[in-house]
């Protein structure tokens, strides 16, 4: 799971620094970024030193995702509106979700700890690199995005807290998440704002 999130999301954070016209050192920036802040957040936060500075391959996974960000803008228009691209973001949020559910889960932290551990290694490499753009982090906004890392952590607490196998609530999580999130990307579904909450209720 990790080794998927790593490529997918290196992938995808190099294709927003390749839009926005960075040099092949920012892109290479973003797209590890992208990569690696989350995990690294998640393993502060249940105590153990990030893994990216104890594995010299999750720094060759992520080059690769870079790699094959570079190769897809030279050999496509528009590749970070590609299909290809918005999949492996899926993939991407799924993965580094069930990543950090399983992490938590091992250092034995409560239900609301597996969530958010989930949620905040599944965003905060593209909120880092959002910020890194010059730019609000998306996550904040109503798209709905967090909120399938949100839905999937929730996933693998409840599969795991009826008694389903490790690697079966990993199995639920990657799908749940990735299933809300596509569904997302195709139905264009949003949170709502104060704003929109507001003019319904006005309108009353």
């Amino acid at each position: 799971m990790n080794a998927v999130g790593l490529v997918a999301f290196a992938l995808v954070g190099a294709t927003k620094a390749i839009r926005e016209e960075f040099d092949l050192f920012g892109v290479t920036v973003v797209g590890l970024a992208t990569a690696f802040a989350g995990g690294a957040t998640r393993d502060l936060l249940v105590g153990r030193v990030p893994l990216v500075l104890r594995s010299f391959g999750e720094i060759s996974l992520a080059l690769v995702g870079v790699a094959l960000a570079v190769g897809a803008y030279v050999a496509l228009d528009a590749a970070d509106e590609h299909p290809a691209t918005l999949v492996s973001d899926a993939i991407g949020l799924a993965a580094f979700a069930t990543t950090g559910a399983i992490v938590a889960t091992n250092a034995g932290v409560s239900g609301f700890g597996v969530i958010t551990v989930a949620t905040i290694n599944a965003v905060g490499g593209g909120a880092l690199a959002d910020l890194l753009l010059g730019r609000q982090p998306f996550v904040l906004f109503d798209d709905f995005y967090a909120s399938c890392a949100v839905i999937g952590g929730a996933a693998y607490w409840l599969s795991a807290g009826v008694g389903g196998h490790p690697r079966t609530a990993a199995a639920v999580c990657a799908g749940v998440t990735v299933c809300a999130r596509l569904l997302a990307v195709s139905l264009d579904w949003h949170l709502p704002t104060a704003q929109r909450l507001g003019r319904r209720w006005r309108r009353r």
